[in-house]
């Protein structure tokens, strides 16, 4: 079996690597500071970012994204990975949801998506529906001639703050199933300072400084049918074509922070001397490092090969959730360890590795919990045995 790159995607780390040790990582600190990322800044990493041929990597050539395989896209991931969300996102990856657009919407969302000229947000988190979506999800919209009349609220919505549109998930109806009602959901465009949508910013959340979650409002907020994102109904259908691949990206992202925590904490453990020698060498110390970096190689491997079989269109839900499952709680050890490493130092806003303590957290939240994850994984070893 190879594991070798090819010479394109060598090309892409360095190039990604580049970009970001010079346009990103310089401003960590002021961002983790102030909370925010500037304007003038977020343009700034844009511009660059579409320069370097960098922004929209993820969606096809032909609606002017960049086009890359499911591996390379892995690769971006991963060297983004090393420097916080709030930088990081501006270097744009748009949702792939946004390939259902048709027609107007084309020329409206998706085309000016991948130019860096809209950005976009996804909501379907409620405050009473996370991941019991879509059963969960009280959003209505309701018929009302040629429109739909939204009320509702989101909550927990990435970037909303900072988004042109929203891709909004409401309740339209139910259907008779087998097992009682079923709620349709469907998916909706809905653009920033349309009369009945608000926007708030939500808590301060403890990791990811400068990458706020939102508050959704929507109070008789009226949209056109031109504003239904595929087919009434098929929301949640939409959503898991798009995005079956995020986590994925979301293991690749954790791959590689771990990259960097490791090199922190085996730097310090080199450098840091008790007892008149560097602490490294003793056990204590040393058996961590080597747990880290194998548990490191371990997440990586498994990520990269996922990546691939979607490249095959060989990966399965259950491949997936594997990933981002592994990679996620891979994080959190790997940063708690790292803390434990550099002792006092690992709790001090003046060292990196409390932030990426910190920051480790959600990502055994979102794009499903690891409770979810293995429920899925374990649902599909059931199934192909018949139980």
């Amino acid at each position: 079996m190879d594991f070798s790159l090819s010479d394109e995607h060598m090309m892409l780390v360095d190039t990604v690597r580049s970009f970001v040790r010079r346009e990103l990582m310089p401003f960590e600190d002021e961002v983790e500071r102030t909370g925010e990322v500037p304007p003038e800044l977020a343009t700034r990493i844009r511009d660059r970012a579409i320069a370097a041929g960098l922004y929209a990597a993820n969606l096809p050539s032909d609606v002017g994204g960049g086009g890359l395989d499911f591996l390379g896209l892995a690769l971006l991931e991963r060297e983004l990975g090393a420097t916080s969300w709030a930088l990081q996102t501006n270097v744009g990856r748009p949702s792939r949801i946004l390939m259902a657009c048709e027609g107007e919407q084309r020329e409206r969302y998706l085309l000016p998506a991948a130019r860096g000229e809209v950005t976009e947000c996804f909501a379907l988190t409620e405050p009473d529906s996370g991941s019991d979506a879509p059963r969960g999800i009280r959003t209505r919209a309701e018929r009302d001639g040629a429109d739909w009349v939204l009320n509702g609220r989101k909550h927990f919505i990435s970037n909303a703050d900072v988004a042109d549109v929203a891709i909004v998930f409401a309740v339209t109806g139910e259907d008779e199933v087998e097992r009682g009602l079923r709620k349709r959901i469907t998916a909706f465009l809905l653009d920033k300072g349309t009369p009945g949508f608000e926007v708030s910013i939500g808590a301060r959340a403890v990791g990811h400084h400068g990458y706020r979650h939102c508050e959704l409002t929507f109070v008789d907020c009226r949209v056109s049918d031109s504003k239904v994102l595929g087919t009434e109904g098929r929301g949640i259908e939409l959503a898991n074509r798009w995005l079956h691949d995020g986590r994925v990206m979301v293991a690749a992202n954790c791959v590689g922070r771990a990259r960097r925590v490791v090199d922190l904490a085996a730097a310090w453990a080199a450098d840091r001397k008790q007892f008149g020698k560097p602490i490294g060498s003793f056990q204590g110390v040393s058996f961590k490092l080597a747990d880290m970096r194998t548990e490191l190689e371990a997440a990586e491997l498994l990520t990269l090969r996922t990546a691939w079989k979607l490249d095959l269109g060989e990966a399965t839900d259950a491949d997936c959730s594997m990933a981002k499952l592994y990679a996620s709680e891979m994080l959190g050890r790997l940063t708690d360890n790292a803390v434990q490493v550099f002792g006092g130092m690992g709790v001090v806003e003046s060292a990196p590795i409390e932030r990426f303590w910190r920051d480790a957290r959600i990502d055994r939240i979102w794009d499903g919990t690891s409770e979810i994850h293995r429920l899925v994984i374990a649902r599909s070893m059931l199934r192909d045995r018949g139980a």
